[in-house]
C-alpha cells in the first residue's frame, strides 16, 4: 500500500527536471538581490516571486494538464499565509518592554522562556511575541548574530516537544502521531539542543566588550538594577488564543466539520475564516500605543506573504520529483535512520520543513507497507506497535530534522524570514541568504546538528 503522496506522485505526469529553474532562480534573487541590485529588488521583489510562481503554475495547467499539484500546494499556501497574518497581526499589538540591562545571561535567558513558549504558542507565535522586545533590550548593542540565534532558539529548535510547536510536528499530529509523543520521544534531544545553541550564543555574545553594556534609559531613570516587564495591549492576548485555538479545526481530525473536498482530502476554510475573522478585529481593536510602540506597520508580512507564494508554487517540481526518486523500490534499503536524519534535513532548510516531513513520513511509511492516511497506520508507526520497532526511530530522526534543520537558512521555516524582515525594519542588517548559511548555519548550527544525530539517531542513547 502506498502512501496518497506517493500515490499522487505517480498518477501525475512527472515534471521535466528543468522546471526547476523558477526555484533556483528565485532562492538566488532572495540571496543576492539585496547585496548586488538591491535597489531593483526592494522595490520589484514581489513582482518576481508572482511572476516566477506563476510561471511554474501555468506550466503545470497549461502543459502538463495537471490541477492536482496545483490545488494541493494553494491550499497549503493559504493556511500558511492566512496563520501567519494573523499571528502577526495580533503580535503586533501587543506591547512587551523588558526594563533590564542586555547582559549576555539576560539574551540567553530571554531566548530560552521563548524556547518553552514556542511548545505553547507555535514558534511562529513566540518568534512575534518575543523579537521586538528582544530588540528593544538590546537596542544599544543590537548585532546580527543576536537575531540569527533567536532564530535558531526560538523560532526553530524550541518548538521540538509539542504538535503545536512547529509545523512538521502538526502535520504529524494531524496525521495520527499521539498528542504527547513528541514530549516522550525529544525531550532529552531538545533539552541538549537548547542548552548547546543557548551555549553557543552566550560565549559568543560575550565577546562584545564590557563598555558596550550600556544601562537602558528606563533602568538609570528609575535608579534601580532589578528587572521587570510590562504589557500592552493585553486584549489582544484573546485574539491570539483564539487564532491558535482555531489551528485544531481541522476536517480530517474533526468530524462534521465544514470542507472542500478535493482528491481524496478535505481541506478546511472554517479555520481559516476564523483565523482571518480574529485579526481582523484584533487590528481593528488593537492598543494605539501598542501598535505605536512596536513601529507596527504590514511591509514585513508582506514581504513573506509575497515571496512565499513564490516559494510554494517554484518548489513543487522540486519536490514531486523528490518524492519520485525516493520512493523508487531500488531507493528502499536505504530508508535507514541515518538516511532520514541528512535527507529529510537537507530539504528541509531549503524546500519549507512542513511538506518535507510529510513527503519523508510517507517514503518510510511506504516501505513497510504502511499508509500516512490510516490514523491507525500512523499511530502504529509511531509506537512501534506491529511493525519493525525501527519506524520509532525513523519518526525520530524525522521529526528532529525537519524542526533543527529549518534553522538552517530563511526560508527553512515560516518564522525566519518573518523574523528576519522585522529585524531589518528596524533598522537592523542581516546576513545575506549565503552569508546566513556561511557565517552562522555552518560554524555554529551544524556542528550541534551532527552533535544530535550521533547521540540520537546514530547511538540511539535517547
Amino acid at each position: 500500500m502506498l502512501t496518497n503522496f506517493i500515490l499522487l506522485a505517480q498518477n501525475l505526469i512527472s515534471p521535466p527536471a528543468f522546471l526547476i529553474i523558477p526555484f533556483l532562480v528565485l532562492i538566488g534573487m532572495i540571496a543576492a538581490g539585496p547585496i548586488f541590485f538591491g535597489h531593483f529588488w526592494e522595490h520589484n521583489y514581489k513582482k518576481v516571486a508572482v511572476v516566477l510562481g506563476l510561471t511554474v503554475l501555468g506550466f503545470y495547467l497549461f502543459v502538463l494538464q495537471d490541477v492536482h499539484m496545483p490545488i494541493h500546494t494553494f491550499f497549503e499556501y493559504a493556511s500558511f499565509a492566512i496563520l501567519l497574518s494573523a499571528l502577526y497581526i495580533s503580535a503586533g499589538g501587543i506591547y512587551i518592554n523588558i526594563n533590564a540591562n542586555a547582559t549576555p545571561a539576560m539574551n540567553v535567558a530571554l531566548v530560552a522562556i521563548g524556547a518553552v513558549l514556542a511548545n505553547l504558542v507555535g514558534t511562529t507565535g513566540a518568534s512575534l511575541l518575543l523579537i521586538r522586545p528582544f530588540i528593544r533590550l538590546n537596542v544599544h548593542r543590537i548585532k546580527p548574530y543576536q537575531i540569527v540565534f533567536f532564530i535558531f532558539i526560538v523560532s526553530n529548535a524550541g518548538g521540538l516537544l509539542t504538535p503545536l510547536g512547529d509545523p512538521p510536528l502538526f502535520i504529524g499530529f494531524l496525521k495520527g502521531v499521539p498528542f504527547f509523543w513528541t514530549l516522550q520521544h525529544l525531550f532529552i534531544p531538545w533539552i541538549v539542543a537548547i542548552v548547546l545553541l543557548c551555549l553557543a550564543f552566550y560565549l559568543v555574545d560575550r565577546r562584545n566588550k564590557v563598555t558596550d553594556y550600556t544601562p537602558r534609559p528606563e533602568v538609570v531613570a528609575k535608579n534601580e538594577e532589578k528587572t521587570e516587564f510590562y504589557v500592552k495591549g493585553k486584549r489582544n492576548l484573546f485574539w491570539l488564543a483564539i487564532i491558535i485555538g482555531a489551528i485544531f479545526l481541522d476536517p480530517n481530525v474533526v468530524e462534521g466539520l465544514p470542507h472542500i473536498y478535493y482528491d481524496g482530502n478535505k481541506f478546511s476554510f472554517l479555520r481559516e475564516i476564523i483565523q482571518l475573522t480574529a485579526a481582523f478585529f484584533c487590528y481593528r481593536n488593537s492598543s494605539k500605543t501598542a501598535l505605536a510602540g512596536n513601529q507596527f506597520s504590514f511591509h514585513p508580512i508582506l514581504e513573506v506573504v509575497f515571496l512565499f507564494f513564490g516559494i510554494f508554487f517554484t518548489m513543487m517540481p522540486a519536490l514531486q520529483l523528490s518524492a519520485e526518486i525516493a520512493s523508487s523500490p531500488q531507493y528502499a534499503q536505504y530508508i535507514t535512520p541515518n538516511f532520514l536524519y541528512w535527507a529529510t534535513g537537507s530539504l528541509s532548510g531549503f524546500l519549507d520543513n512542513a511538506p518535507t516531513y510529510a513527503n519523508f513520513l510517507s517514503l518510510a511509511m511506504a516501505k513497510y507497507d504502511m499508509a500516512q492516511s490510516s490514523v491507525v497506520e500512523v499511530r502504529q508507526f509511531a509506537t512501534g506497535t506491529g511493525t519493525d520497532p525501527i519506524t520509532l526511530t525513523l519518526l525520530e530522526a524525522i521529526s528532529l530534522s525537519s524542526v533543527l534543520f529549518g534553522a538552517f537558512t530563511y526560508i527553512g521555516n515560516g518564522p525566519n524570514f518573518m523574523v528576519k524582515a522585522i529585524a531589518e525594519s528596524a533598522g537592523i542588517k542581516m546576513p545575506s541568504f549565503f552569508g546566513y548559511i556561511i557565517r552562522y548555519s555552518i560554524p555554529f548550527l551544524l556542528p550541534i546538528l551532527v552533535i544530535i544525530w550521533y547521540l540520537v539517531v546514530h547511538l540511539k542513547l535517547f
